[in-house]
């Protein structure tokens, strides 16, 4: 193929050559000609593509199907049911709802309803009048030692940083928050001015950059934290111990998106990668992790706060369990995310086999908090791929009190999914600091669809508690979920993830499942 080229080329500038000998314009097709041999003579010198190299100019076109084949697949190839992470019967679910477009589906589902895995819930044969129910539930935060208790909707805005997302995107969520009503989590990036200008509800989220919270050496400053989190706007403060698509790994923030604001929000060098560290410098053992969320709490005036994670080794969620009894101290709320959360930028090993599933996690943490008597000061909030009011159902009848959602709102916003986050090429100007792709996200169009998505989606939520027959989210079971783990067997939730008596774990009677990690686990160390 090289020789083909040099060939082609030489004998096509000479034929180009001896027509312009007759005819002189005939030079302007090196404008078109020139650029093509110059390509091909750098593919042949460069030494780092290999199919380049060997196959100048064509060899190009690889790169650019490479480039092309996301799209090509999402929108040529994929059926309604494939897609990853997030299938296209739930994007057009999501998109539709945000747009307020008929949100209904025709001649039955797509699902395979015999397929292991398919789930579905139990309705009731006295269904309730959905109109008469409450359209908006919420869920008070805060226990015996917070001051400021937060009456949160059952529905929030999922941790995404200023940085990871636009300016544009971080204003049109905040202001969607504003119009619905509910929470927008910051993200461990620090809080902006364009978290603050619009009015939404802030849940402050610190991760171990300490972002906004830290001195020049990166360690948890007390004065700095205070500052911020006595913000009017801040409702909640949540300490992220790790997150589901990268636990143990810490937050990354490409060079290409730390612009100069960013970088004096974060309090960090413009135009460099920041890695957030794994782990915590404020604190060394559960005790201590207790303490400190005590200490955040004080310097809050007592608004609630609390803890955020993937559960890993369990022996260590039963360490921070017994530093809680001992202490009786706790947190007001503990967010479990799942190992099929998303993220802007993660190492494929971690986002793909890391970190426990959230219905696993889910079950796990009600199970101990249960198994400890302390659930009733501690609100669950589930976040990992919540999508739809049946994802909502499902994550609260495992135990959660609310939920968070993270891609769902971006796609409220306009994301397609193009799996561009970690590039700065976002072409819908959701997650890129390019000024040019940012300004085509419309913040006055994209907030009302932001409202919406939430308005329509926790409706429908309500709308399956009454189909249930239930008035109430905290009458849902593990019981009411039935999940096809073959062909012809049915177990419900409550079979898959047994509950535990409240207070189990307190006495002699420690559930077998339980047993190993509880005699391993210890308030003085992880």
């Amino acid at each position: 193929m090289r020789k083909i080229f040099v060939v082609t080329s030489i004998v096509v500038t000479m034929l180009m050559l001896l027509w312009a000998w007759f005819w002189w314009p005939a030079l302007f097709g090196f404008i078109l000609i020139g650029p093509v041999i110059g390509m091909g003579i750098q593919d042949m010198i460069q030494k780092k593509q290999s199919i380049k190299r060997n196959f100048p100019v064509l060899g190009r076109l690889r790169y650019v199907f490479e480039d092309m084949r996301p799209k090509i697949q999402q929108y040529f190839v994929e059926s309604d049911t494939d897609g990853s992470p997030i299938n296209r019967i739930d994007r057009s679910v999501i998109y539709q709802r945000a747009k307020k477009q008929i949100d209904t589906t025709p001649f039955g589902t797509q699902l395979n309803v015999y397929a292991e895995g398919y789930e579905w819930m139990s309705h009731s044969i006295v269904p309730l009048d959905f109109h008469k129910m409450d359209q908006s539930p919420r869920v008070l935060v805060g226990n015996k030692d917070c001051k400021h208790p937060y009456s949160a909707s059952i529905l929030n805005v999922s941790a995404m940083s200023f940085g990871s997302l636009s300016s544009n995107a971080v204003i049109a969520l905040n202001s969607g928050a504003k119009i619905g009503g509910f929470a927008h989590n910051t993200g461990e990036g620090g809080i902006s001015h364009h978290h603050t200008d619009n009015g939404g509800d802030l849940i402050w989220q610190i991760g171990t950059g300490y972002f906004g919270a830290r001195d020049e050496a990166g360690n948890f400053s007390p004065e700095g934290f205070r500052k911020n989190a006595l913000r009017p706007e801040v409702k909640m403060i949540e300490l992220k111990l790790s997150q589901g698509a990268k636990p143990g790994h810490g937050g990354i923030l490409p060079a290409k998106k730390n612009t100069p604001e960013i970088a004096a929000i974060r309090l960090v060098k413009a135009g460099t990668t920041v890695f957030s560290p794994p782990y915590h410098s404020a604190f060394q053992t559960p005790r201590e992790m207790i303490l400190f969320i005590k200490q955040m709490r004080d310097l809050a005036d007592g608004k609630p706060v609390g803890f955020k994670l993937c559960i890993g080794r369990k022996s260590e969620f039963i360490s921070i369990c017994k530093a809680m009894v001992e202490l009786d101290t706790y947190p007001d709320f503990i967010t479990v995310d799942g190992g099929e959360g998303g993220t802007g930028a993660a190492p494929p090993e971690f986002s793909n086999f890391v970190g426990m599933p959230l219905l696993e996690g889910l079950a796990f943490v009600d199970n101990m908090l249960k198994g400890y008597n302390i659930r009733q000061h501690i609100r669950v909030i589930a976040s990992g791929k919540i999508l739809t009011g049946f994802h909502m159902i499902r994550a609260i009848a495992l135990g959660a009190d609310m939920c968070n959602s993270a891609r769902a709102m971006m796609m409220a916003l306009g994301c397609i999914q193009a799996l561009e986050c970690n590039k700065n090429t976002c072409p819908t100007g959701v997650a890129t600091q390019d000024p040019e792709l940012v300004q085509g996200l419309d913040i006055d169009d994209k907030k009302v669809r932001v409202a919406n998505f939430h308005k329509h989606t926790v409706e429908s939520f309500v709308e399956l508690l009454a189909a249930a027959g239930l008035d109430n989210p905290r009458k849902l079971n593990r019981h009411q979920i039935s999940r096809r783990i073959f062909m012809n067997e049915i177990k419900t939730l409550e079979e898959i993830y047994p509950s535990i008596p409240t207070g189990s774990m307190l006495d002699c009677s420690v559930p077998d499942p339980y047993k190993k990690s509880c005699e391993s686990a210890s308030a003085d160390r992880f």
